[in-house]
């Protein structure tokens, strides 16, 4: 690779220049090594989110970013390989149900997770907090698990794209989190390392989501489109609402409950809804003519969910955690429950305990908020609309602070939202 100038690149950048192939894959290649300094990182970070990248700049990036690391082989996996990812949410709890549904109805699910941040869940957070459960697998587990089980979700390992674990700490703190350039090839770059033949993204767009409008979630759901496709991954994505919390709990051990209703054939309508509407998007990719309701109603979903989760130490018949305290939020006046905001919520939730501020935190697994209500229901004055659960009371008061003015009830129902608002493929 000719030898290039971390200066030249960023002043190309900063002037509004495509940046070339050879620039991308050297940057990237030094960065990783520790021969371009963070500094001037995130001075080139920043030039990308004023500047942005074309079509060409952002799949070579996402190229050089899978190649800082190793590709996982899946050829030894006999079924078909279907991956999903989300941008995240608020009671975004959708994985737990659909990876062990996907594989009852015969594809393989790979899913390599993340932690919460923020008012955003984090799926490995969920399960650990199911007694036993462990996040780390080798290669060789995660492989054989596959195989045996159908479904793995699992931590990342340390040799997949690193470049974008190094890049997306130094984002985090230099506010060119943003760029959608940089967010798709951050997602991307990972899922195509992992080796999954076919991707189905979920991009939420909302109060509760990472992007609040749909133009840039439809975007950001085009970029990452295209990307899979020029790595030969059959993509297709969906934008689903993220206004109001997924479900009704939001916190870890109580996300686990509410998917084990959904596996055992109940649970609430939208979450329900959008396991489906994922899993039949996952099931075509990888080529599987099977209804998904089927594996719900028959119990095969819940007979594979058990197998996974004990393969990974966990004990599926455990008692979950639950918070040692809880406090009771009342409607005010009777009426119809017209606004949840998802984002109140995911920060009352993230103060209670569910989620952290730095990567390094941890978090209770009790911890979280459960909702009595969703817009379009009726409530009485004085009838529960929000139960808090945390392991500490003192945690309340910032949690209520958190919820001021985070929802509104009126006399008539609004026309309700869709759950899912388009399909891009």
């Amino acid at each position: 690779m000719p030898e290039q100038d971390a200066v030249d690149v960023i002043i190309a950048k900063r002037d509004g220049a495509a940046l070339s192939d050879e620039q991308i894959d050297w940057v990237i290649a030094a960065y990783t090594r520790g021969d371009v300094a963070d500094e001037q990182m995130a001075a080139l970070a920043m030039a990308i989110l004023l500047n942005g990248m074309t079509d060409a700049e952002t799949a070579r990036w996402t190229a050089a970013m899978i190649a800082s690391g190793e590709r996982l082989d899946l050829s030894a996996v006999t079924r078909p390989t279907v991956d999903k990812h989300s941008t995240g949410g608020v009671g975004d709890k959708i994985t737990l149900p659909l990876a062990p549904l996907v594989a009852a109805c015969g594809a393989a699910v790979p899913q390599l997770s993340g932690r919460g941040l923020g008012h955003t869940g984090g799926t490995l957070d969920k399960l650990e907090s199911i007694p036993g459960w462990r996040a780390s697998l080798t290669n060789a587990e995660f492989l054989a698990q596959l195989s045996d089980v159908g479904a793995v979700v699992c931590a990342a390992g340390d040799g997949l794209a690193p470049a974008d674990r190094k890049l997306y700490a130094l984002r985090d703190v230099t506010g060119t989190v943003e760029s959608i350039p940089l967010i798709a090839s951050s997602i991307m770059s990972k899922k195509i390392a992992e080796g999954s033949s076919a991707l189905v993204l979920d991009v939420k767009v909302g109060a509760g989501a990472f992007m609040k409008a749909a133009d840039s979630a439809r975007e950001l759901a085009q970029t990452m489109v295209a990307l899979g496709a020029a790595h030969g991954v059959r993509t297709v994505a969906l934008l689903t609402d993220m206004s109001t919390p997924l479900g009704l709990s939001a916190g870890n051990a109580l996300e686990v409950r509410e998917s084990l209703e959904v596996l055992a054939g109940g649970g609430p309508p939208d979450v329900v809804e959008l396991t489906l509407a994922l899993a039949r998007e996952m099931l075509s990719c990888a080529g599987v003519d099977a209804d998904p309701a089927d594996a719900l109603r028959d119990g095969r979903a819940m007979d594979v969910w058990r197998a996974m989760i004990a393969a990974q130490g966990g004990d599926p018949a455990a008692p979950l955690p639950t918070a040692r305290e809880t406090h009771v939020v009342t409607a005010a006046e009777t009426g119809v429950l017209t606004r949840l905001d998802a984002m109140a919520v995911g920060v009352a939730a993230w103060r209670l305990g569910a989620g952290r501020a730095r990567k390094e935190d941890p978090v209770s697994a009790g911890a979280g908020v459960v909702l009595h209500a969703k817009p379009g229901d009726a409530v009485r004055a004085g009838q529960p609309l929000l139960e808090l659960h945390a392991d500490d009371p003192a945690r309340f008061d910032r949690a209520l602070a958190a919820l001021d003015d985070a929802w509104d009830i009126g006399g008539a129902a609004l026309a309700p939202t869709p759950l899912i608002l388009d399909r891009i493929s």
